[in-house]
């Protein structure tokens, strides 16, 4: 993949949704960015340009290890990862209000979107993200998945799925603080966006709580130049925190 060489590369995981989007749009106008690569299941609406770039994969190992490898002569040129991978609902899964309500076959379908595939791309990245490049990767978790904040109960796959990748994020935060010291994590709750995948439940959004992905994706930037900027300073763990940049308890 050739890419320019002056300033650094940010990479976005999942990037088809509109969160994502916004993202890509928010960094394209940023000073310090070179070049966007975009990595999704399906092509993002966004025309490909000169200072973006599209790679397709299923989220499989496997394709996972073919993109890794098309991205490997970006070793050490990335500052920003961005992975953006999960799903509440769909045409066949709803989020569940009692326990009556719990389908192993959903469970298993939120896990995999919601848990498992971010995993995958924090391994398969370890390697090339390790540098002297400051590089600062943030997932897109949720306050539901804190165990402490749990006051209302349902929701178990999502939840429980959030839950997991906390705790995946917080352990691969300490192993990547021993092996690619220039790397720091955080788990990003957005609040609710409006996007696909909160419009069944926007109904109950208290007024002034629903936020344009465009705003999401600001207060993210920011939080990302923050944490860059104070990383030799700071502990190699993983921050879990909101689009108010307040800390969320794990």
């Amino acid at each position: 993949m050739e890419t320019p060489d002056s300033l650094p590369i940010t990479v976005v995981i999942g990037a088809s949704g509109a969160l994502a989007s916004a993202c890509i749009h928010a960094v394209s106008a940023m000073a310090d960015t070179s070049h966007i690569v975009a990595i999704s299941r399906a092509r993002p609406a966004i025309p490909e340009t000169e200072g973006l770039s599209y790679l397709q994969c299923d989220n499989s190992e496997a394709e996972i290890g073919k993109c890794i490898a098309e991205l490997s002569p970006l070793r050490g040129k990335i500052n920003r990862v961005i992975i953006c991978n999960g799903r509440l609902h769909d045409d066949n899964i709803k989020p569940e209000k009692r326990l009556e309500d719990i389908s192993a076959e959903a469970m298993m379908a939120i896990m995999q979107s919601n848990t498992l595939t971010p995993m995958l791309w924090m391994k398969a990245l370890a390697p090339l993200l390790k540098s002297p490049q400051a590089c600062v990767m943030a997932v897109f978790s949720a306050r539901v998945g804190s165990i402490a904040d749990n006051h209302l109960g349902g929701w178990y796959s999502y939840r429980m799925s959030k839950a997991a990748l906390n705790m995946g994020i917080r352990s691969a935060a300490i192993e990547y603080g021993r092996r690619a010291k220039n790397v720091r994590l955080i788990a990003f709750h957005p609040g609710t966006t409006d996007s696909a995948l909160s419009r069944p439940f926007q109904a109950s959004v208290p007024e002034g709580k629903l936020f344009s992905p465009a705003f999401v994706a600001n207060s993210l930037l920011e939080l990302m130049q923050q944490t860059a900027n104070t990383l030799e300073d700071s502990p190699a763990e993983a921050t879990f925190i909101d689009w108010e940049h307040k800390t969320i308890p794990w």
